[in-house]
């Protein structure tokens, strides 16, 4: 049996893997990144002090945020798969298919958007050009997004102005496009969880697009997913309208960024995905 650490399972991220993990065929030790606070003591989920000892014959440690303790991986033997909002760049991420490679030690996570990307060509057969818009929820920056979303609706609901300290900019209420990467255009939606990929696809010259078979983790809808909908399905939701006689196509893709972008690449990676 597979044992598994998680630091940072006070987290949104690290309570959300240890959900996960638990029905699967590992054992799971759920760990804070330092000295326990009085509401992890008093809290619902069970975590632990992090601390060498307890890292003993372990196989795995996930980072869901960084821990507080000084070189507490330095001798751990094991895999360490680095999940954080900012993991070691030194890491290569982890690979898009297949399990955990033998000889490899460390992996650092892969976005979930160039995940989706990635996935294009394996969806929709002849495409020569994409461009598009990226609607983004708050729920890839964690318990921070979160809570500042929350806290920014509700003062605005009470006629205050919000304040922008957790996010770094005023989210409720408010759609905040970002510069364009290439011809993706990132646009910021006050959305707690759940994100959509609005692609304009070009086939090439004379050759139409052609829609493929739906490939493992996605599923085919009958109309463009929402972000609740996306919000509670572990599956990529995608829709396509193909149009110009299928030479150009509108391709409609939701995820949710933890439960499709961490969680689901989590499992497969180690061997659990059923």
């Amino acid at each position: 049996m597979l044992k598994v650490a998680v630091i940072g399972a006070q987290t949104l991220l690290g309570r959300e893997l240890v959900q996960s993990l638990e029905p699967q065929e590992c054992s799971v030790l759920p760990l804070s990144t330092g000295a326990l606070t009085q509401a992890e003591e008093e809290g619902d989920l069970v975590v632990f002090a992090p601390e060498p000892a307890l890292l003993e014959g372990l196989d795995v440690v996930i980072l869901a945020d960084a821990p507080q303790v000084p070189g507490l991986l330095e001798a751990f033997p094991g895999r360490i798969l680095d999940l954080r909002e900012e993991p070691d760049p030194k890491l290569d991420p982890m690979p898009l298919a297949g399990e955990w490679p033998k000889g490899v030690k460390a992996f650092r996570g892969r976005p979930a958007l160039e995940q989706v990307l990635a996935l294009l060509p394996g969806l929709v057969d002849g495409v020569a050009e994409v461009g598009g818009t990226h609607l983004r929820s708050v729920a890839c920056l964690g318990d921070r997004g979160l809570d500042g979303l929350m806290e920014q609706t509700v003062a605005v609901l009470n006629g205050q102005d919000p304040d922008t300290e957790k996010l770094g900019y005023r989210a409720a209420f408010e759609l905040v496009p970002q510069s364009p990467r290439g011809s993706l255009l990132e646009v910021r939606v006050p959305s707690f969880h759940g994100d959509l990929l609005i692609l304009h696809l070009r086939g090439n010259d004379g050759i139409a697009l052609v829609q493929k078979e739906a490939p493992a983790g996605v599923r085919w809808t009958d109309a463009p997913p929402s972000s609740r909908d996306v919000a509670v399905s572990s599956e990529l939701l995608a829709h396509l309208v193909l149009q110009t006689a299928g030479r150009t196509g509108l391709l409609t893709l939701g995820y949710d960024p933890i439960l499709w972008g961490v969680l689901r690449p989590t499992l497969r990676l180690l061997g659990l995905a059923r």
